[in-house]
């Protein structure tokens, strides 16, 4: 489990600021008359922010990048 956290350690610090930046564009932005798909509800919004920040904090962890050789 440890090994499990420390490779994936990247996309979970990005499920964590996506779920709460997802959260508070529902919260301060949202959507009035309730017919937006996402920000209707406030598990749609942070479900999809999750999502999103999983994709973006992955990006960045190198290694799961295969190496060339030179």
């Amino acid at each position: 489990m440890k090994n499990l956290i420390l490779k994936y350690k990247l996309g979970i610090i990005g499920i964590f600021v996506g779920g709460v930046l997802g959260y508070a564009y529902y919260h301060f932005i949202g959507c009035n008359s309730g017919s937006c798909a996402i920000t209707s509800k406030p598990v749609n919004s942070s479900v999809y922010g999750m999502l999103m920040g999983f994709l973006m904090f992955s990006m960045f962890d190198k290694s799961s990048k295969s190496k060339k050789d030179v």
